[in-house]
């Protein structure tokens, strides 16, 4: 199954689509966001992955919310798994959670932060599911290729490599457009995380973030030609959101976004 839909993302001449609520709030909210974009990306022809975190280990503050904790959030995922059939996408953060997370998850994600770890790069990779690595905000993009590798060595080539911008001062990040062309290289599919990317980290108590520019960037990463994905985080109201309300997209906005995109492939 999982190398079946690496086959058909890597053989589709359109970009494919990575999209959720940043972090599980509810069961009613992820199964009506999931609902949502599934319709969004069927009208369009596109393969949707649903994606949300059952647990965010990096947060701004201790008192930020954090999710609902491993067995429940997976419960939540295998509901939106087994009533709209979509694949899965969510975080591991240790090797001991990947066997729980990998029942349903069909791609592992390792985070930004932990783009380096070199036992959950080999773990992740042992479970035979896609592994989705983030870029590091510290990492420069030819250095995605060596964590790559680490993946490779267990005998699992299933890899999507996700640019999501690099550190620029204390509180800002950037895209350098350059970096699509040094991971395409790799061969293996490039994804360009829109509203991560948009993110002012650690603005307080919170990270803040400049999703007016979401359009705009996205169009850009698909021009260039190198990027096979768009991972964009989305809620239906994300003033009310629980963990990244300043930088994701409204909801009722990805639908403009991806029509913006598929013009620009045409």
């Amino acid at each position: 199954m999982f190398k079946e839909l690496f086959e058909r993302i890597s053989a589709t001449d359109q970009f494919f689509l990575i999209a959720g609520p940043c972090v599980i709030e509810s069961e009613k909210m992820l199964l009506e966001t999931a609902a949502e974009l599934m319709q969004i990306a069927a009208e369009r022809d596109l393969i949707l992955i649903f994606k949300s975190s059952w647990k965010k280990a990096n947060r701004t503050s201790v008192d930020s919310y954090t999710g609902p904790g491993l067995e429940r959030g997976m419960q939540m995922l295998a509901k939106v798994k087994e009533e709209f059939g979509l694949p899965i996408l969510t975080d591991i953060h240790e090797c001991s959670e990947i066997e729980a997370v990998g029942e349903v998850a069909d791609i592992l994600q390792i985070p930004a932060f932990l783009s380096r770890q070199t036992d959950l790069l080999r773990a992740a990779g042992k479970s035979g599911r896609i592994v989705n690595i983030k870029k590091g905000q510290f990492m420069a993009p030819e250095d995605m290729k060596l964590a790559a590798e680490k993946v490779v060595s267990t005998g699992n080539e299933q890899i999507f490599l996700t640019e999501r911008g690099s550190s620029f001062g204390y509180h800002n990040l950037v895209v350098d457009f350059r970096s699509f062309a040094v991971m395409h290289e790799t061969g293996y599919p490039v994804i360009y995380d829109v509203t991560h990317s948009l993110q002012r980290p650690s603005e307080g108590k919170k990270s803040g973030g400049t999703p007016q520019y979401a359009e705009m960037m996205a169009k850009a990463a698909i021009a260039t030609g190198m990027v096979k994905g768009l991972f964009i985080e989305t809620h239906p109201d994300p003033a009310k959101a629980l963990s990244d309300a300043g930088s994701m997209l409204p909801l009722k906005a990805m639908g403009r976004l991806l029509d913006e995109c598929l013009n620009k492939c045409r």
